[in-house]
């Protein structure tokens, strides 16, 4: 789609058009008023400018007791007093001058004024006013400086727009919304069973899952207007001016419908009414104002509300009941099908190398949105670009998923011959107790290469498949293999470093999760005592439990972990040899395979 907006010409343009207006005044308009100014000289200089014939046109004004006169070239006027002097008139004739009753043509004090004082003031004025409202234009477009005025993008119907085929891996949500163009399409067939279509869709998902793009699809696919505005557009500094492009939006909608209006990140006027002093007036205001567009007195027909939010439970009751946003779309993170289908449609704009296994990057991008897909593609890319090739590999998009992971590889980062040790007995560590344990997911790659995000090694592995539910047993042995680490160096080296910070990190937020949200601790039983807030900005928690209690799971959750501390140092003791051995091979290569991993565990 592409937005109908009138071209704009550059800054410099009017910056030159004043300048040139100025220039102008100075060079053109201002001689000329200069010339026409009166002189006031005394008789003295009457005299001299006579006797050295330098006289124009004179004229004596015996009422007024002056006389008037002019340079040879007739371009100044000068005014001087009369003196009794009897040979005037002889004076004037060895002059040259003429005064044979010929009328200088003085300026008139009035009109000198205006010219002089007034006409400027009134061009500078009016060259402000026109560029303030070039400037506000260029700020804010045509509306910019109209108070309460909606300055919502129009869309119209384009063929190079995003439609449903560009988007992959959210079918449900894709389903929900080509129903809504349909309707726009075909309204009949909806109204001969007497059903209404949802006044407004409310799309909720972790940032980079696709809403934005849902709603450019469909923009794309409808033949109908499309209104986008962002819920930060509605907050001004005065109160009543975000009501009022509200009503704007609302009033241009129902003009042009039937239309789609895409309200993104709603939640910055949607927020819960919770009456504390001190609240925001203008976002309550204007909250209020569209409660009563989208379903008060006066019906919104043909006009369909899109909004898109990644903090649902932040909403105020009253704008998510039936009635105004009647549907809920999750869109969320892609599962393996959805990757893969995903990476394959971000593919289509790169050349590929024949042999690419879409499915394998869809596994090792466990947990990916698409946006972070889409850059995985890119980023191969560019590595294709640096290496002087043609094409993208595999092996160009195994290593951006790294790099979107973990970072590019740190090429000045030098390790120590000790260091280099411990980060491979330490990586070893996780993957050796990961492959002795039934339910851990099998090892891909393991590389002691220092990456940028202060990572110096890392082990990843790769689940085979979907996983929605995980049995208590599975992230038992997930805590072990996060200790795996720090058991390797205390078993090598009879040390600790502090390379295991997010390790530990990871094991006790996991321990702590299963003790109070999943139910699996013998003491609590199903008891909730943690919860979640803003689950798709990264799942704050917090306790709802007293201080007694807290101290009674920080005991569990020291006692788990510590449990399967020591059931990985178990496991690294009764396969030293192995842990030796692919440490070793490790140090020397600095990064290997699974299967090389497997192949030498196994022999």
């Amino acid at each position: 789609m592409q937005e109908v907006r009138k071209p704009k010409k550059p800054l410099i343009f009017y910056y030159g058009v004043v300048l040139i207006i100025l220039l102008l005044f100075n060079f053109l308009a201002m001689p000329w008023l200069a010339q026409r100014q009166v002189r006031e000289v005394d008789y003295g200089t009457f005299i001299e400018m006579a006797e050295n014939h330098e006289l124009g046109q004179v004229e004596v004004q015996q009422q007024d007791n002056q006389i008037l006169f002019t340079d040879k070239d007739n371009t100044m006027i000068f005014k001087t007093g009369m003196m009794p002097d009897p040979d005037l008139t002889q004076r004037l004739n060895d002059s040259g001058a003429k005064f044979s009753g010929e009328i200088i043509e003085q300026a008139n004090p009035i009109i000198s004024f205006l010219v002089s004082w007034v006409l400027p003031i009134v061009i500078f004025i009016a060259i402000g006013q026109y560029m303030s409202k070039k400037l506000m234009e260029r700020a804010g477009g045509p509306n910019a400086i109209a108070f309460g005025k909606s300055n919502a993008k129009v869309y119209v119907k384009s063929s190079q727009g995003i439609k449903f085929s560009d988007v992959a891996g959210e079918d449900e949500a894709k389903e929900s919304l080509s129903e809504i163009v349909d309707y726009l399409h075909n309204p009949n067939k909806y109204k001969e069973i007497g059903a209404s279509m949802p006044k407004g869709i409310l799309l909720v998902g972790p940032p980079g899952t696709g809403k934005t793009m849902l709603a450019k699809a469909v923009a794309g696919e409808a033949n109908v207007p499309f209104f986008s505005m962002s819920g930060s557009e509605f907050v001004e500094m005065f109160v009543g001016m975000g009501a009022s492009k509200v009503r704007d939006l609302f009033k241009q909608a129902k003009e042009k419908a039937p239309c789609i209006v895409f309200i993104d990140e709603i939640d910055a006027i949607g927020q819960k009414r919770d009456g504390r002093i001190g609240g925001n007036d203008e976002r309550e205001q204007t909250l209020n104002q569209l409660l009563t567009e989208m379903d008060g007195f006066e019906e919104n027909t043909g006009v369909v509300i899109l909004a898109a939010t990644n903090r649902p439970e932040s909403l105020d009751p009253a704008l998510t009941r039936p009635g105004r946003f009647d549907r809920r779309v999750p869109v969320e993170l892609p599962d393996l099908q959805g990757r893969e289908e995903i990476l394959k449609v971000h593919a289509k704009k790169i050349k590929l190398d024949e042999q690419i296994d879409f499915s394998k990057i869809a596994r090792m991008a466990s947990g990916a949105s698409g946006a972070e897909l889409a850059n995985i593609i890119n980023e191969a890319a560019l590595r294709a670009v640096r290496d002087n090739r043609q094409s993208v590999t595999q092996a160009d998009l195994e290593e951006s998923i790294e790099v979107v992971i973990a970072g590019y590889q740190k090429k000045n980062a030098i390790l120590t011959d000790q260091e280099k040790k411990v980060v491979a007995y330490h990586e070893v560590g996780h993957a050796l107790v990961a492959a002795k344990q039934s339910n851990s997911a099998p090892v891909q790659k393991i590389t002691i290469v220092p990456r940028t995000s202060g990572a110096l090694g890392y082990t990843m592995q790769v689940d085979e498949g979907n996983h929605y539910l995980v049995s208590q047993e599975e992230l038992e042995n997930k805590i072990a293999t996060l200790t795996g680490g720090r058991a390797a160096e205390e078993l090598v080296f009879q040390s600790s470093s502090t390379g295991a910070s997010n390790d530990i990190e990871q094991a006790t937020k996991l321990a702590r999760s299963m003790i109070t949200r999943y139910g699996m601790s013998d003491d609590f039983d199903m008891v909730a005592l943690e919860t979640v807030n803003n689950q798709y900005l990264g799942g704050d928690t917090s306790l709802a439990c007293s201080v007694e209690t807290q101290t009674q799971i920080d005991r569990q959750v020291v006692a788990l972990v510590k449990k399967q501390h020591e059931k990985a140092t178990a496991i690294l003791k009764e396969n030293r040899k192995k842990l030796d051995e692919i440490s070793l091979y490790l140090y020397e290569k600095e990064t290997i395979t699974g299967e090389e991993f497997m192949k030498i565990l196994n022999s």
